[in-house]
């Protein structure tokens, strides 16, 4: 049956109105892979200046004055120094998989001289140290003084294992928690990881930490675009298709 008068104008309607869809979803795709060249610059800058503050000479723990401004975007993995008394007896194992296995980060609380609290990451050790008596070495008595890197609390736990206060189970550094567990008092918001400088004994074994920063902003950003492309590509045919039907 031939195609009415009425019908072909329809007809021709249908490739343009998908060519607009296209359209759409090229601004969409440009965007989002806009978005993801401004993250991959935010993420290239921050990976600089996190090595900047790892290479840097030691400054002094941020005192109580300046707690509320403590922030992972400027704090974080910063070299610190802080001296005082090891709170021994106060000290949580955090569960932890390392370069050397699997076992425990052994959290320490410092009693420094102006009555205020840092937890300090003294190292890992391997489960069969687990207890203190078999590293009584390592457990200094004396005022120490401790240089590492600041690091932000943990808060909760690890993925699907909440930290367990009341069993004593451990599975993120999360300050609070551990402080209060410990009945400590005036104690900073963050806790250092301290660095390789050995323990006697050999435990805990400390310079663990692993700085490494997710950086896949470039492909998600070409992803994008190649997509946009495509999505421009099919408007242009689109296009085309409607004016050879409204012809």
């Amino acid at each position: 049956m031939p195609m009415t008068t009425e019908a072909r104008p329809r007809t021709a309607r249908r490739p343009v109105a998908f060519a607009v869809a296209m359209a759409g979803l090229f601004l969409v795709f440009v965007g989002l892979g806009s978005w993801q060249v401004q993250r991959l610059f935010w993420k290239l800058d921050l990976i600089e200046r996190v090595d900047a503050r790892v290479h840097a000479d030691p400054v002094p723990a941020p005192g109580r004055s300046t707690w509320a401004g403590i922030d992972a975007a400027n704090d974080e993995y910063r070299r610190v120094s802080a001296s005082g008394r090891l709170l021994n007896d106060k000290e949580a194992l955090v569960q932890a998989v390392t370069e050397r296995g699997a076992g425990f980060w052994v959290l320490t609380p410092l009693l420094t001289a102006d009555g205020t609290t840092i937890l300090i990451n003294r190292g890992f050790i391997p489960p069969d140290r687990r207890d203190p008596s078999s590293r009584s070495q390592g457990l200094a008595e004396s005022e120490v003084t401790i240089t590492g890197l600041l690091r932000i609390s943990e808060p909760g736990g690890a993925f699907l294992r909440l930290n367990d206060p009341e069993g004593d189970r451990w599975y993120s550094r999360d300050v609070t928690a551990i402080a209060e567990s410990r009945g400590l008092t005036n104690v900073a918001p963050y806790f250092i990881d301290a660095d390789a400088t050995p323990n006697p004994g050999g435990y805990p074994v400390g310079g663990l930490t692993v700085i490494a920063f997710r950086n896949s902003h470039l492909v998600y950003a070409l992803t994008w675009y190649a997509l946009a492309a495509m999505a421009a590509g099919a408007c242009l045919y689109l296009i085309r298709q409607g004016r050879r039907q409204g012809r």
